[in-house]
């Protein structure tokens, strides 16, 4: 497994990431399983946040391993907050409070990144800059992110939050590309080139900021999952054909080729299956050439200039 470093930090972690979501309705049994095999196959970045069922997937989470400080030091974690029940809430107040009840649940002294949960219309950045300086001093959060936002709502915080800000947690896939076709159709009368993020993209990568993709096998928001759909004969057909090639999965070769960007992305895999996991994370070690790259992007139906 292949290691990157998180924005500006010193955190050296697993280029694929475990999202936790769907970990809430397992036994302690099946969760333990899925913990050990991520970890067995090199993936030691474990994304939760508070809203995850309830809370429930973080406190499965940690009560399936038997968190203790020797199992801590052998991974990350990190958690989100600002979601509430129909409104999002970046308050001083909320963000501290959500952040001592996942550091219950988990199990732990502190969380390596808290990321801010998708934006909050009504947020006062002074009042995230102090819960951030309350929780960085405290050592319950070591670094800090955001997730859904664009470069002017990163740069609202930036001139508050003293903090850097290391992970902005975005939904990316070969089915998902908006941040990718508006690169590619500048200046141009066409659909792809409306710029819908502000060019997210190219400013996380001017500023050092890791993009964590989410949904990375996701078509839609939300409404099924590409691989193996009969609903796109094309994309499956070169994903199964690249996959030949490597003698991976299809759903490898879907994560090589968010992995084969240069922006460095982190992939945010969410299956709860140790062999789907373990299958996947052999797109660690792949690198797609340029034209299998583009080849995929195309099968997908995005066009080229």
């Amino acid at each position: 497994m292949k290691k990157m470093n998180l924005g500006k930090s010193n955190l050296n972690v697993s280029n694929i990431s475990l999202g936790c979501m769907r970990m809430g309705d397992m036994s302690k049994k099946d969760a333990e399983k899925v913990v050990r095999n991520a970890m067995e196959n090199g993936v030691d970045f474990f994304d939760h946040a508070d809203i995850y069922a309830g809370g429930k997937s973080e406190e499965i989470f940690a009560d399936a391993i038997g968190m203790n400080p020797a199992i801590r030091e052998k991974m990350f974690l990190q958690t989100k907050a600002g979601i509430r029940d129909g409104y999002f809430d970046f308050s001083k107040e909320h963000i501290i409070e959500a952040v001592e009840g996942s550091l219950k649940r988990l199990k732990t002294d502190y969380v390596d990144v808290l990321l801010l949960h998708r934006p909050d219309a009504l947020m006062e950045p002074e009042e995230v800059a102090a819960a951030f300086d309350t929780l960085e001093t405290s050592g319950k959060v070591r670094y800090f992110g955001v997730s859904n936002q664009n470069p002017m709502q990163i740069e609202l915080l930036k001139k508050y939050v003293k903090q850097d800000l290391i992970v902005n947690q975005l939904q990316l896939s070969v089915m998902h590309t908006g941040m990718i076709d508006a690169g590619l159709f500048v200046n141009m009368k066409h659909e792809s080139g409306v710029n819908r993020d502000g060019s997210i993209l190219d400013y996380s990568r001017l500023n050092d900021m890791t993009i964590q993709a989410w949904s990375p096998f996701q078509y839609g928001y939300f409404e099924g999952v590409f691989v193996d759909n009969e609903k796109f004969p094309k994309l499956n057909a070169k994903l199964e054909e690249v996959a030949e090639k490597y003698d991976v999965t299809s759903s490898a070769i879907a994560v090589t080729w968010i992995l084969r960007h240069p922006a460095k992305i982190q992939t945010i895999v969410g299956t709860m299956n140790p062999e789907r996991l373990t299958a996947i994370a052999k797109a660690s070690d792949i690198e797609l050439t340029r034209e299998e790259w583009y080849a995929i992007y195309r099968a997908a139906g995005n066009e080229l200039p």
